[in-house]
C-alpha cells in the first residue's frame, strides 16, 4: 500500500503547467512549465575505505529527510520500534552506487534465506573481531607467561565457536548456490535447472550480493573494522589464495598471524590443494572431519523436537524476530536496539552513548596492530556500542543423528514486501526517468 509521504510534494497534480491537443492521440496533455526535476544523487565520493566500489556515507539532511519520508521502513501499530536488518539493508541500498543495484539483487535481498545469511554473517564477524581482539591480547601476554593446557581449552572453544558459526552461514550459501528453497528462481539454469548455464550472470549477481552483504554488515556492527570485515568475509567465500580484497590492500594479515592465532581464529578445516581444487573455507567447514552438531545444518529451516541451549541461542539469532533479541540475551551488534537513539543513517545519537556502560575500546584491526598500539588499547576507556556475544557452550556429548529426520519446517519469517517495492520503484525512476 502506497504512503502518501511517498509523494513527497505539496499542492495539485496539474500545477504550474498547461493543456495542449495532441493529434496522435486526440487528446488533452498536460505539460509542465517547470524545469526537469534532478536525478537522485547516487554515487557521490566517500571517505569510507569501501574498495572499488563505493557506497555513500556523507549523506546530507536534506537526503536523510528524503530517506525518512520515502524508504525508511513505517511501524505497525503496536510494533516495537526497535532495528531491524531490514533497516540496515535500507540504509545500504540508499547509499549504494546505481552500477550496484539491479532488480534481482534487490528481489534476492528481500527472501528469509538471504535474511539468515546476511545475519549469520553479522554475527560470525562480531564474533570474529571479538576473538581477534582477544587473540591479540593474548599473543602480547605469551612475551611474559608461559602457555598452560588451559591456554589450549580456551583457544580451542573460540575455533569450535568460529567454526560452527561458518557452518551457519555455509548451509544458507549452499541453498542459495543450488538454487534451494525460496532462491529456486535465482539460480542460474532457471528454476527448474534444465536450460542453459547463466554462469557469467550469475558470477555477477554474487559478487554484487557478496559486495552489499559486507556493507550491511559492517552498518550493523556500528561502522567499526570496515577493512577487517571486508578481508574475513571475501577469504571465508573465496579462499587466502582467491582473496580480491588482500591482493589489493597487501595487508598479509594471515602471515603474520602466530600459529595459535592462526588456528583459533582461521580453524583446522583448512586443505591446502591446487588452485583449481581449492576449496572455500566454507565449503571445507561442512565437509571437515569434527563434530558437529547435525541441527546447525537446517538451522532456522527445519522444526526440531529438542534443541540444546546452543542451538536454541543460534536459532533466535538468525531466524528470530529482532524484538526479542535482547529479551534472550543475544547480541547481534545493533539489531534489536531501539531505533530512537540513533539517527536516520543508523549513527548513535550523542546522547544514547552517555547512557551505555564503558569497555574498553573494540577492534579496529589485528592484523594491524602492534605491540605498542595494542598496549595503548587498554588505556583508553570508551564507550562501546554493544556487549560482547557470548555463546553457550557446547553439549558434553554431541548428539547422535536419528533414526529419521524431522519433515516438519519452521514458521519461516516473511521479508517485507512494502520494503521490496519501494525499492525496485526508486531503481525504475533512476534508472528510467
Amino acid at each position: 500500500m502506497a504512503d502518501e509521504e511517498e509523494e513527497g510534494g505539496f499542492g495539485g497534480l496539474y500545477e504550474d503547467g498547461h493543456w495542449v491537443w495532441d493529434e496522435d492521440i486526440q487528446a488533452l496533455i498536460f505539460v509542465s512549465d517547470l524545469p526537469p526535476k534532478p536525478i537522485e544523487t547516487i554515487q557521490i565520493p566517500t571517505k569510507v575505505p569501501t574498495g572499488a566500489v563505493e557506497f555513500r556515507d556523507d549523506v546530507d539532511l536534506i537526503e536523510q529527510i528524503r530517506f525518512r519520508r520515502r524508504y525508511q521502513r513505517k511501524l505497525k501499530p503496536g510494533q516495537p520500534d526497535v532495528i531491524t536488518l531490514q533497516d540496515v539493508k535500507d540504509v545500504a541500498l540508499f547509499t549504494a552506487p546505481v552500477n550496484l543495484l539491479s532488480p534481482m539483487l534487490i528481489n534476492m535481498l528481500h527472501l528469509p534465506t538471504t535474511e539468515r545469511f546476511i545475519r549469520a554473517l553479522i554475527m560470525y564477524s562480531q564474533y570474529y573481531l571479538q576473538i581477534a581482539d582477544e587473540m591479540a591480547r593474548r599473543m602480547l601476554e605469551l612475551e611474559a607467561k608461559v602457555r598452560t593446557p588451559y591456554c589450549d581449552m580456551v583457544e580451542n572453544e573460540f575455533r569450535d565457536n568460529l567454526s560452527d558459526l561458518r557452518v551457519l552461514i555455509a548451509k544458507e550459501y549452499s541453498t542459495m548456490i543450488i538454487g534451494g528453497g525460496d532462491t529456486r528462481k535465482f539460480h542460474h539454469m532457471g528454476p527448474q535447472k534444465k536450460r542453459k548455464s547463466l554462469s557469467d550472470k550469475d558470477a555477477h549477481l554474487f559478487e554484487t550480493l557478496l559486495r552489499m552483504t559486507v556493507q550491511i554488515v559492517w552498518l550493523a556492527l556500528g561502522r567499526k573494522a570496515f577493512n577487517q570485515i571486508e578481508l574475513e568475509i571475501n577469504r571465508i567465500f573465496k579462499s587466502e589464495i582467491f582473496n580480491a580484497v588482500e591482493h589489493t590492500l597487501h595487508t598479509d594479515y594471515v602471515a603474520k598471524m602466530m600459529k595459535e592465532e592462526r588456528e583459533a581464529l582461521l580453524g583446522i578445516c583448512l586443505r591446502r590443494d591446487k588452485k583449481l581444487n581449492t576449496r572455500s573455507p566454507l565449503m571445507n567447514e561442512v565437509f571437515c572431519h569434527r563434530d558437529i552438531d547435525f541441527r546447525l545444518l537446517s538451522l532456522g529451516v527445519v522444526k526440531y523436537n529438542q534443541y540444546s541451549a546452543r542451538t536454541l541461542y543460534m536459532k533466535r539469532a538468525v531466524a528470530g524476530p529482532e524484538e526479542s533479541l535482547a529479551e534472550f540475551g543475544i547480541v547481534l551488534g545493533i539489531l534489536g536496539m531501539p531505533r530512537s537513539i540513533f539517527d536516520t543513517m543508523l549513527r548513535p545519537l550523542p546522547s544514547a552513548a552517555e547512557g551505555k556502560s564503558k569497555a574498553s575500546m573494540s577492534s579496529t584491526s589485528s592484523y594491524s596492530a602492534s605491540t605498542k598500539s595494542s598496549v595503548s588499547v587498554k588505556k583508553n576507556v570508551i564507550y562501546k556500542l554493544y556487549s560482547d556475544i557470548v555463546l553457550p557452550t557446547k553439549e558434553a556429548k554431541m548428539p547422535y543423528f536419528p533414526s529419521h529426520f524431522p519433515d516438519a519446517t519452521e514458521d519461516i519469517r516473511p521479508c517485507s514486501d512494502v520494503q521490496r517495492l519501494r525499492w525496485l520503484n526508486r531503481l525504475a525512476r533512476i534508472l528510467h526517468p
